[in-house]
């Protein structure tokens, strides 16, 4: 039974009040470590693909069912959208093709605005690398931080599709702030959307790609890969918040940080799409044990168990892991991952606090300034908010309001030259 009116709105303001606290004391991921498990023994066999995958194109649905998306772990407040899980073709880092699972939510409030109703693609922030953290798993439990940012979405009457990313509840490991693999992920799950009849979305029509912090990195790279990867999509723009958009910079700034268990994640993502480096051969006992331990801790349960780790405790040789990222093989592949060397055709909204304690702000304002140099329209909105996850609060109407500006077929703001 649902409660009253009066009730659900009462719950609802305690809720947002609950998520905002959360969001602020454990970053970018579900709420707490425990109810992780609780997710993961959600699981089924659904997340299983089947082999070998079938022929198909990037963006074809290989399987879906009706699925559920709640804003609380009590499940009292239900999402106003249609449900459904899916899993669809994508291509690694490699262009190997891959399957990917996902949420498309079709909003129950109509489309009030001009042409037909827009979609967005979500890139989730840093969930962790094991199965039992899926996105779309963490939705169904009513545990997904990012629950409320995706239900304004719905409120604007837009159609959304989550991706989990490569590795996030398929086999295989989830390839973490890869530039290629995420942004291979997100479009192709905005074309998983658009095919999908049941969801009762435009098969065409405006959509863009969205997200913050590794959702940013995500939407970034998207926004790049579009020319070339997905060019039949009307992609009217990209957020990309707080993206972290050269990893060499990021190693430096975590290692020893409260989210150090984020360079546990990265190395496995390293290690996986790019199995010739031996990224574990670094690792003394200490490291390689943390590398097993962190694989099915969600990003809180990350933060408490490695919080303030020096990588030099971790390597065979006492060096800090950003040393050998000067180094060959290792500086080159790491190098890939930059964000800023290709060039988006749609407007892109760079929203990033000078106050970020986790993805610094003079590598996401690189990005942004590689993009005005190949002539991109590009507005970076700074802020002096306090820590990471503050700006992601702050951020989110902003990009809520500019998203209305680009379906509406305004011109879009650039401030190129001014920052």
């Amino acid at each position: 039974m649902r409660p009253p009116g009066r009730l659900r709105r009462t719950l609802a303001i305690l809720l947002a009040g609950t998520a905002s606290l959360a969001v602020l004391t454990a970053t970018t991921t579900p709420v707490a470590a425990e109810p992780a498990t609780e997710v993961a023994s959600a699981a089924d066999d659904f997340y299983d693909p089947p082999s070998p995958l079938p022929p198909g194109r990037n963006g074809d649905l290989i399987k879906h069912e009706p699925s559920e998306f709640y804003l609380d772990p009590l499940k009292l407040l239900p999402a106003p959208a249609e449900v459904r899980r899916i899993m669809y073709r994508s291509t690694d880092t490699h262009d190997r093709p891959i399957p990917v699972t996902g949420v498309v939510l079709t909003p129950h409030v109509p489309w009030i605005g001009a042409g037909p109703r827009p979609i967005i693609g979500y890139a989730p922030g840093t969930q962790g690398i094991g199965d039992n953290c899926a996105p779309s798993k963490a939705l169904a439990a009513g545990l997904e931080y990012e629950g409320p940012f995706i239900d304004g979405l719905l409120k604007r009457g837009y159609g959304v599709v989550v991706t989990d990313y490569e590795g996030l509840g398929t086999p295989g490991m989830h390839t973490y702030v890869n530039r290629a693999a995420e942004g291979h992920a997100l479009l192709d799950a905005v074309r998983a959307a658009q095919r999908l009849a049941e969801a009762n979305l435009p098969d065409a029509g405006p959509v863009a790609v969205v997200g913050y912090s590794q959702g940013g990195g995500a939407s970034a790279s998207a926004a790049e890969l579009h020319p070339e990867y997905a060019p039949e999509l009307e992609l009217k723009g990209a957020y990309a918040g707080a993206p972290p958009a050269d990893l060499a910079v990021m190693a430096r700034n975590l290692d020893g940080h409260y989210a150090a268990g984020f360079i546990g994640y990265a190395l496995h993502s390293l290690d996986y799409a790019y199995p010739e480096l031996n990224i574990m051969d670094l690792l003394n006992e200490k490291g390689r044990r943390m590398a097993e331990e962190i694989i099915p801790k969600c990003t809180p349960q990350a933060i408490i168990d490695y919080a303030f780790t020096k990588s030099t405790t971790l390597t065979k040789d006492g060096r800090p892991l950003e040393a050998y990222l000067d180094e060959e093989p290792y500086a080159s592949r790491v190098a890939e991952q930059r964000i800023g060397e290709r060039r988006p055709t749609v407007p892109t909204l760079v929203v990033h606090s000078k106050l970020d304690d986790i993805v610094p702000y003079d590598q996401g304002r690189r990005m942004a300034l590689d993009w005005c140099a190949k002539g991109v329209t590009v507005q970076l909105s700074s802020s002096l908010v306090p820590t990471h996850v503050g700006g992601a609060i702050r951020a989110f109407p902003e990009m809520f309001a500019w998203l209305e500006g680009r379906f509406a077929g305004l011109p879009a703001p650039s401030n190129c030259g001014k920052f």
